[in-house]
């Protein structure tokens, strides 16, 4: 089940939890890691946690847009490859920073936005 974006409201503030996750995601002794995503058409609590060569996600949703939270809670925890999972967040990334170099958006703070471009180019 997709859980649709905003870009107005919320591709920029995935960018402040996404970077970091990725980041700390492909460190070699990564195990788990907490994330909150808390933008404007959806709010949950992810726990992720290494299980060999795949990541159990456990999610909490708080609010989604459409009022579909637990549909998604229903589903129970995801199991996805460690590639998978970067490689379909990277899409994100690679979005999220596209826009922003096309809208000319200046931030006011840049750092998670140049360790996205570093972490597309690597």
């Amino acid at each position: 089940m997709p859980v649709r974006l905003s870009n107005g409201h919320d591709l920029g503030v995935l960018l402040d939890d996404l970077v970091p996750l990725l980041e700390e995601i492909r460190r070699p002794g990564f195990s788990d890691a907490e994330v909150f995503w808390g933008s404007d058409t959806f709010s949950a609590e992810w726990g992720v946690v290494r299980e060999g060569d795949s990541l159990r996600i456990r999610a909490r949703w708080h609010s989604v847009l459409g009022s579909y939270e637990s549909l998604l809670a229903e589903r129970g925890d995801a199991v996805v490859a460690v590639g998978e999972f970067i490689g379909e967040w990277a899409k994100v990334l690679r979005r999220i920073v596209t826009d922003i170099k096309a809208g000319h958006v200046e931030l006011e703070d840049d750092d998670h936005f140049r360790r996205a471009k570093a972490m597309l180019a690597a």
